[in-house]
């Protein structure tokens, strides 16, 4: 009796509490080969190196459990991108600084960063760097290598990205399964967490006179 009062009761919760990762665009994965890693389009020849880092852009997640959903972000990240002409022609490198974690709440921070989940000990950082920038409709598709918590995967995403004289502008905003790069804490058992992780990203970087 108890066991199906259970059962239940998580079918309640499940319905009741959506889940954000089902609401976005979700990355394409495959195996990024040793000779695909690290792999990189060719810049055109006017490109210009813009810097990524906290003070122009933001790295920012949604995870979730049954019951709700819990934002976060990371504050200590650098990279860079080489403007090429056309600009498809562009390459992306990013690199986190996994400690930097925060989530919404101080005590969920600290689970995040443990091994059940991040483990930055062992993993101090997380990287992307780009692969390919392909027109798409009205935005574009970046397809590149992401290195998480050790496990390297080619994902491709969509996105908007725009230069004008001032700056050059990009947005995302997709899903990621936790369990495709070895994140398999499966929480309560009347409180699990979804597989599906929102990765959201901001940059606004001002051009070189």
């Amino acid at each position: 009796m108890r066991a199906t009062a259970f059962v239940l009761a998580l079918g309640v919760l499940a319905l009741g509490c959506e889940d954000p990762g089902s609401k976005v665009a979700g990355a394409t994965l495959e195996p990024a080969t040793s000779d695909q890693a690290g792999a990189k389009s060719s810049p055109g020849q006017s490109a210009a190196s813009l810097a990524v880092n906290p003070s122009n852009s933001k790295v920012e997640f949604v995870g979730a459990k049954v019951t709700a959903s819990h934002p976060g972000g990371f504050t200590d990240f650098s990279g860079k991108v080489e403007l090429g002409d056309p600009i498809e022609k562009s390459q992306i490198e990013v690199t986190i600084q996994t400690a930097s974690l925060y989530a919404d709440k101080s005590k969920l921070s600290k689970h995040l960063k443990s091994a059940d989940f991040f483990d930055v000990a062992q993993f101090p950082t997380a990287t992307f760097r780009s692969t390919e920038i392909k027109k798409d409709g009205e935005g574009h598709t970046i397809t590149g290598d992401l290195t998480l918590h050790g496990v390297t995967k080619r994902i491709s995403f969509p996105a908007t990205v725009a230069v004008t004289g001032a700056t050059l502008s990009a947005n995302a905003e997709f899903s990621i399964n936790r369990q495709d790069f070895g994140i398999n804490y499966p929480g309560m058992r009347d409180d699990l967490i979804r597989d599906l992780v929102v990765i959201k990203l901001s940059l606004n970087l001002p051009r070189e006179s």
